[in-house]
Parts: structure tokens; sequence; C-alpha cells
């Protein structure tokens, strides 16, 4: 065959194609049978047309695959060949079926090394992603077990070719096109002698897939990202704070973005209203009117249909201080997360203590993380996260310098990239002349991605002009996370050595979603 020639097409089985169906399977499986009877595969055409599929090259018949729609939890578990189909008959497609099983594909043998195998195998993939099934599975037959039979057991045989330390034509191969195997299967193919009888049940799974009863809030894909921008000014009452605050809130509901999220510390200009308190006096003041506040954006996050993340504001209970972030979803729920990691400036003039919980939440557009300023610059917090299912990672910050903002801003984009999610910077920009320790600020708010294919070469999906209050909005694709963490050219989540290492929460609460 001339590879200037090749004129490749992928396309679904028919009846018309039986005869050179029929010639290519008695050329590769002469061994074990050869070509199915015409009606056999008439039925599978009939009863599932989308599963068989075939390429052809200027019109001849070169590659095959033949597919059934199965029951996953019958086929997970042990099976012979015979139970999904035999010289007469289709014994088990089920239209109501959540896993596709693969029967067989096979290639010319003057075609391979074109990776047509391959091109059927993503076709497969494919299907079952717009099926919305949760698996595909296969059994795989160990042809070149024959050379090893007398030396070595079947599962050793196996874990050789997992290791690459032996070639095994099938296993290698779906090995590499992302299937795992989960058991071995014994008698699976009687006649099979070249593998003693012996398969691999082989799965590859669908991490695109959602059950029908899948949680309380119906799943999302691309979500819409409002990220402010304030400029520091001063406010009159919290009536006056609040109507600022509204503006943005509102502004980013005409867009249509599912979140808002607000700087650290944004209610700060209410320390202007009494200028003469001194700085510990002055946090505690601002505390004073954190549930006032807290209260009024939860009825602007139902109001206006948006979750909103509240930037931060501090809080006291029980005589002591904290800096908290609360999530206002746009059911009317309020939830918070407190500033873990306290900075020298924050302990020092504002006497403020850290938290002891970490938590995750559960939105109806996706599973969120919130980590205040300095606590995106341990690494540890967003792994912990991570490991919980976080998608977004909210980070609201006030910094003064630049060189404080870039601490947060590469530490942000650090866990984008480690932890395969979504991270938004909000900061808050202008001056504050009349409220003490909190004069400047310095901010380039951004929403940032894990770095691979599927986003921007750069990482950054979306960042504001510096220094200027403005309205960001940023669209990200949750499924392209989950494409990532299965496919991605680096999968750092799923590489994690846990046989060396490890990370444990001890805080007091256990982490779990909200």
């Amino acid at each position: 065959m001339a590879e200037e020639s090749t004129r490749l097409r992928l396309r679904q089985l028919t009846g018309d194609d039986y005869p050179a169906l029929a010639r290519l399977m008695d050329m590769v499986y002469h061994d074990i049978g050869g070509a199915w009877p015409e009606e056999t595969v008439a039925t599978l055409i009939r009863l599932f047309p989308e599963g068989q599929m075939v390429i052809e090259d200027n019109g001849n018949l070169v590659a095959t695959a033949l597919t059934i729609k199965v029951s996953y939890d019958r086929f997970s578990n042990p099976h012979r060949y015979e139970d999904l189909i035999t010289d007469d008959k289709v014994r088990s497609h089920s239209r109501k079926g959540d896993a596709l099983y693969g029967l067989d594909v096979f290639v010319d043998p003057e075609y391979r090394g074109y990776r047509l195998g391959r091109r059927l195998y993503e076709a497969r993939k494919e299907l079952c992603r717009e099926e919305n099934l949760r698996a595909i599975l296969a059994g795989g037959r160990l042809p070149g077990y024959k050379d090893y039979a007398d030396t070595m057991s079947v599962t050793e045989y196996i874990a050789e070719v997992e290791s690459r330390a032996i070639y095994d034509p099938i296993l290698t191969f779906q090995l590499s096109n992302g299937f795992d195997v989960k058991r071995l299967l014994k008698k699976y193919l009687p006649e099979d002698e070249s593998s003693r009888g012996y398969a691999t049940l082989l799965e590859w799974d669908n991490i695109l897939y959602q059950p029908d009863d899948d949680g309380d809030w119906p799943r999302r894909s691309v979500v819409r990202l409002g990220v402010v921008q304030r400029r520091m000014r001063a406010a009159r009452s919290v009536e006056d704070l609040l109507s600022q605050v509204e503006f943005f809130v509102d502004s980013l509901s005409d867009y249509r973005a599912d979140f808002a999220v607000l700087p650290e510390f944004f209610s700060a200009p209410l320390m202007g209203l009494k200028p003469d308190l001194n700085s510990v006096e002055a946090v505690r003041y601002l505390a004073s009117f954190t549930e006032e506040i807290r209260d009024a954006m939860a009825d602007m996050a139902v109001s206006y249909n948006i979750n909103i993340i509240g930037g931060s504001m501090p809080l006291e209970e029980d005589g002591r201080i904290y800096n908290v972030a609360y999530l206002m979803r746009r059911d009317g729920s309020v939830e918070e997360q407190k500033k873990i990691h306290i900075t020298p400036h924050e302990r020092k003039d504002w006497a403020i203590q850290g938290g002891n919980d970490l938590r995750i939440f559960d939105t109806d557009a996706g599973r969120i993380g919130i980590l205040i300023c300095y606590d995106v610059e341990f690494p540890e917090l967003g792994r912990l996260l991570a490991e919980q299912g976080m998608e977004i990672l909210f980070v609201p910050f006030w910094t003064d310098t630049k060189n404080g903002y870039l601490r947060v801003r590469h530490c942000a984009q650090a866990r984008a990239i480690e932890n395969e999610c979504y991270v938004a910077i909000s900061g808050s920009v202008g001056n504050l002349p009349r409220v003490d320790n909190v004069d400047i600020q310095y901010a380039q708010s951004a929403v940032f991605s894990p770095s691979d294919f599927y986003f921007p070469h750069d990482g950054t999906i979306s960042e504001s002009v510096p220094n200027t209050e403005m309205l960001l909005f940023a669209d990200v694709d949750l499924e392209k996370l989950k494409l990532l963490h299965s496919e991605g050219s680096v999968t750092n989540l799923r590489d994690r050595r846990k046989d060396l290492y490890n990370l444990v929460w001890r805080g007091r609460k256990a982490l779990d979603a909200e």
C-alpha cells in the first residue's frame, strides 16, 4: 500500500459490508473460528448501529470495531465471551445499558502501523461520552502468553506486560489506550489456546459521566466567574457601602455571572467613620457591621440570582477577631471560611487570630474552595481541597505593594497547576487616607487555569488592568478539568507518590463539603 494513495474514512458498518468484513475476520481470526455468521452481524447493526464502526481506504474495508451496550454491574464482574455473543445470537445488548462493551477490534495486517485501532478506540470513547455511559468494558485476550505459560503464571505475565517488560499485542495496545486491568477472566474464550483461555477484563472510565441522580445540584459545565477589582473609597454609612457593593453585584448579574467575588476587607472604608480609634479598636468597630453586611449580601445573592464570595470581613466571636469570607449562595444559604494563616501585620496591628477549619463547598456551579490572601501561599491547603474534588478556588486578597501582590499571584497560579483547578483572585486598589494601616492597595485581579492543551498557553484566562477599578469576566469549563485529570499531558494529582508521602488534615473538623 502506498501511503500517498491512502484515503481513510470512518463510518458505520452496513449490511453491504458483510462480505468484506467476513474476509477480514477470516484473515485475522483464522485460529479461533474466523468470521461470524452474517445474521449475527446484521443483528448487531439492527440493535446498535452507532456501535458498529469501520474504517475504509478508498472504499475498501480495512478495520472494524464491534460494540454493544451492557449493564455495568453485570459485566464488570466475571463472565465469558459466550455470555455476550455466540455464533447465532447477540445475548447481552441492552438498550438501557450504562456501559459499552467492546466485542472486537481488528485491522487488516497490511494496515498495521497506521494506528487505525487507536482511531477506532477514540471513536468508541467519543460514543461513550455522547451516550453518557459510565465506562467501556472489554475482554482482552492474551495471545503472547503462549510463549511464557511454562515459566510464569498468568498473573505474573499480566504484571510484566503492565510494567512494559513484556509486549503483548492486545494487552499492551489496550493499556496504551487508557484502559486499566480490573480482573482476570478464566475460560473467557476456551478455544483461544494462545491465551490458554484467559483474558483480562479491561475498563476505561468516562470521567464526564453524569448519573441521573447526581446529587442535589444540577450539573453545570461552563461557569461564568465575575471578579470585582474595587477601588477603595470613603463610605458615609453601612447603607452607602452596601449600595456600592450592590452596584457591582447588579452589573455582574446583568452579564449572567454565576459567581461574584469581592476583595479581602472590602468593608474597610467603614473604619473611616471613626478615624480617631487605634488600629485594634478600629477593626473591632468594623466587625460590628459584619453580620448586617453579610445578611444584606445574602439577600442580594437571591435577588440577583448569583453566588457571592463576600470578600472577607472581620468577625468577633467570644472576644476574638477573625478574618472571615462568606459564601452566599443564590438559594439563600450562607457558609463561612475563616482565614487560617494570619500575616504578621494582621496579628500585630489588628490582633486577628487564625481559624481552625478548612471547608469545601458544593454549589450549583461547581465544587469550590476559598482561601483568603495569605492562605494561598501555603500549598497544603489547596492540595487538601483538591483531594476533596475542588474545581474552582476563590482568593480574595488585599496587598499594598507589588511584591506582596506578586506573592499572591504566583502562588495562585501554582495552586491552579498543581491542583488542576481554576483560581480566581480579587483585590482592591486605590487608597483610604483616613483609615490607619489601610493606606494604599495594589492589585491586578485575574482568573488562572491549569497549564495544558485544554487551556490558555500561559495559564491566564483573564486579567484586569493593574490598579484600575473594573469588573472581570471569565468562562471556565469544568469538563475540561475532568479531561485534564485523566488525559492531560501531565497529571499532577494522579501521579502523586502516595507510597512515599501523604497529607493529613489534623483540624478539629473533617474536611467535608458543606
